[in-house]
């Protein structure tokens, strides 16, 4: 039997003829033996990950290609003691599983998740069919704590229930401080998890944990608790839009909380979304108190647009893989070359993520969870606007940086805006740079502590302040050929400094992404600084449509 933790990479060889065979492993052995059954991995399971351990992988991957009998990879994350039947019968899929994951080119424990991520389909329809409003709270609940178990392992669950009890907790204990209080604790408790598991790594090399679905689950109890903070507030105390529709006057119960934490639709990759919403489609008030129309023909597209987002993904990361960065080939291309590839490496990223929200858009709408009301259109149209997180013509024709955040993983940005950047500006004063680079370092912090992301983040809050710029241009001349010139322009910069920028996103260590920059001179931060800079030296003149309002 093998045992393979899946956070941390632990192979371990076993045959079945082997005289450690059904024991639990607890030596060291650093270099890989053939067929001799013997123990294969870097330290002890209940130590951090060694950097080594992607290395250890794909030297165990190309030795278990070649041999025969095939081992059994057993994955569990977190493993500290031999596992329980239940896990064992989970982890014998595996070895059946081998032959499905070659074919697309993922991971046992990729493919794992995928099929549970899948299984939110049929689970958010079920959803429907359950009689009362506690049993919906209890379902949301408990189908996503079996989903996060199938996928990742018992052990994950628990990862969860530290920042919900303390969110909880907080709400009880200090409402009026509960929103700052649950931010700090849970990414404190984030953060911790990202230094211990470091999931960037195993996220490169084929692996997944829990840390996804637990930076979704940081957002949500962030918000829960902001929202019942605000619940104290009054209206004539300058409350913004957003504070006034989604404040929480009452402490949710205990099996509302769990309801609304671990609802499987959302769970996995999100999208992130409001408790008084959820609770309005579980109690069936609101938008939810009549008949709703049929989720069918909206599922289906979203499923259609995975597809399409996952065939694009597989035929374009053969062409542009990740690793021709490290490789000397790319240094020995011109600087358009460089400049392209890095272009459609960016590119191609995306398309992963075009999948899994669209997989996630077909959860949360066929639960009912995604209308948000009708249209004002004659005949009036049912809109799925809650379970949007991506348009991807949005994004990929943005012609400013500024509508990316508008496009790109839209309710996250939305909890952003409403949670960080609108809390920072302070009464009577207009927001500024430092609102934004403030709300593009939480979200850095948030995906990770990776130099990658810190980079990018940065690289996007200055992009953004240069295509504003070139917008006031735009908005300026009075040119049509002058400003379709601008326009044009902007659209290119965006998208240049756009899959520049998202490089470090991609690779995540300071020397590969400061490689990836130097490889064609620093382009794409160097003209998002001249745009600024410009910015003040060409100040575009006011309008008079501006001044009159100004007058009247």
């Amino acid at each position: 039997m093998m045992f393979n933790v899946i956070a941390n990479f632990y192979p371990i060889h076993f045959t079945p003829k082997s005289p450690n065979y059904r024991k639990f492993p607890v030596v060291s052995h650093r270099k890989f033996t053939k067929g001799k059954g013997v123990v294969y991995k870097d330290t002890f399971p209940r130590f951090p990950r060694h950097p080594t351990h992607t290395r250890i992988y794909r030297h165990a991957a190309r030795e278990l290609a070649s041999e025969k009998p095939n081992p059994l990879f057993l994955y569990r994350p977190h493993l500290s003691s031999p596992p329980f039947p239940a896990a064992v019968a989970v982890a014998t899929m595996g070895l059946e599983m081998e032959p499905m994951a070659a074919a697309i080119g993922v991971s046992v424990p990729v493919l794992r998740f995928l099929l549970c991520f899948a299984a939110t389909i049929p689970t958010g329809l079920l959803w429907r069919v359950v009689p009362s409003a506690t049993g919906r709270h209890l379902y949301a609940g408990l189908s996503g704590a079996a989903l996060s178990y199938l996928s990742f392992g018992a052990t994950s669950n628990l990862l969860f229930v530290g920042p919900m009890a303390f969110g909880y907790l907080a709400m009880l204990l200090c409402r009026r401080r509960a929103g700052l209080v649950t931010f700090l604790g849970a990414f404190g408790f984030l953060i911790a998890c990202h230094v211990y598991y470091m999931s960037g790594d195993a996220w490169k090399e084929g692996g997944i944990d829990a840390t996804g679905a637990l930076m979704v689950l940081t957002l949500k109890v962030i918000s829960c608790a902001m929202n019942y903070s605000d619940g104290l507030l009054k209206e004539e105390e300058g409350l913004r839009d957003a504070q006034k529709k989604y404040r929480l006057t009452k402490v949710p119960s205990l099996v509302e909380y769990f309801g609304y934490c671990l609802c499987c639709g959302s769970h996995f990759a999100g999208p992130v979304y409001e408790m008084k919403d959820y609770l309005e489609w579980t109690e069936r008030k609101g938008i939810w108190a009549s008949s709703t129309p049929s989720p069918l023909l909206p599922t289906l597209r979203a499923l259609v647009q995975a597809g399409i987002c996952m065939g694009l993904y597989l035929y374009l990361s053969a062409m542009f893989p990740l690793s021709r960065f490290s490789e000397p080939l790319y240094y020995e291309w011109g600087f358009w070359h460089r400049l392209f590839f890095q272009y459609m490496s960016g590119f191609t990223a995306r398309w992963k993520y075009y999948f899994i929200w669209s997989v996630s858009e077909a959860a949360v709408i066929i639960s009912g969870l995604g209308f948000t009301g009708w249209s004002d259109s004659s005949p009036p149209k049912a809109k799925w606007d809650r379970a949007k997180n991506v348009d991807i013509l949005g994004v990929e024709l943005a012609g400013s940086a500024a509508q990316l955040p508008l496009n790109w993983n839209i309710q996250v940005s939305t909890w952003l805006r409403y949670y960080v950047y609108e809390r920072l500006i302070q009464k009577g004063r207009k927001p500024g740079f430092l609102q934004l680079l403030g709300t593009q370092t939480v979200s850095a912090i948030w995906h990770g502590l990776y130099p990658g992301y810190t980079i990018f983040f940065v690289q996007s809050a200055l992009m953004i302040n240069g295509s504003k710029v070139i917008y006031r241009w735009q908005q300026a001349v009075s040119n049509s050929g002058l400003h379709t010139i601008l326009t044009l322009l902007n659209c290119a910069y965006t998208m240049m400094v756009l899959n520049y920028s998202c490089i470090g996103f991609q690779v995540l260590s300071l020397e590969e992404t400061l490689a990836s920059f130097k490889s064609v001179y620093y382009v794409g931060t160097i003209v998002p600084i001249l745009c600024v800079l410009l910015g003040y030296v060409i100040k575009p003149a006011r309008s008079a449509k501006p001044k009159a309002r100004k007058a009247e």
